[in-house]
């Protein structure tokens, strides 16, 4: 065979090989991501539009809560969420409107207490997402429930049905610990 020939066949199998490594990698990435997000992951594709600009995302997401110094609730701290919680629920008989607003409310200072930033709401929906991926679907449609109520357009149901998708994540919000936030990020 000639050598060159042989140069030829090498080089091309290298990038065959590479090329092939890099599918493998993109194809365990997305995997990954598709696991770790669940829906979330979903739902940042169709937003972003393609796989790869929402990948991006959801590691840009991952590297900023992994600066974050989040922290369970020690049990006095649960405990008085708690109660919250259960006023917040037994209002609801009475005034709807002002029970979401405090389940809102209560949602936002868990998480603070856990460490997360309390900004804009998008942002804590993103925050959130990476250890509490199954729930972050909850948040957005309380959230877009809160939102009609400011405006007076939600009904008593929609206003239950909020208050349902606030507790979800609010119970794994107090039930989080370290061990679930260090497992979640793996």
């Amino acid at each position: 065979m000639d050598t060159t020939l042989i140069l030829i066949l090498s080089v091309a199998l290298v990038i065959a090989v590479g090329a092939a490594i890099w599918l493998y990698t993109q194809k365990r990435k997305t995997e990954q991501l598709r696991g770790q997000f669940g829906p979330e992951y979903d739902r940042t594709v169709a937003e972003h539009g393609t796989a790869r600009v929402a990948e991006k995302q959801l590691e840009e997401r991952k590297e900023r809560v992994e600066q974050l110094r989040l922290r369970p609730l020690e049990a006095q701290e649960r405990d008085e969420f708690a109660g919250r919680w259960k006023s917040a629920q037994a209002q609801f008989v009475d005034d709807p409107k002002g029970a979401i607003v405090e389940a809102d409310r209560l949602v936002g200072e868990a998480m603070q207490a856990r460490g997360y930033p309390v900004g804009d709401f998008e942002q804590r929906a993103a925050d959130v997402s990476v250890d509490h991926p199954r729930f972050v679907e909850h948040y957005r449609a309380a959230h877009a429930l809160a939102q009609r109520n400011e405006h007076d357009a939600a009904e008593t149901e929609d206003l239950r049905q909020g208050m349902v998708h606030y507790r979800a994540l609010f119970e794994d919000l107090l039930e989080a610990g370290e061990t679930a936030t260090t497992e979640a990020r793996r």
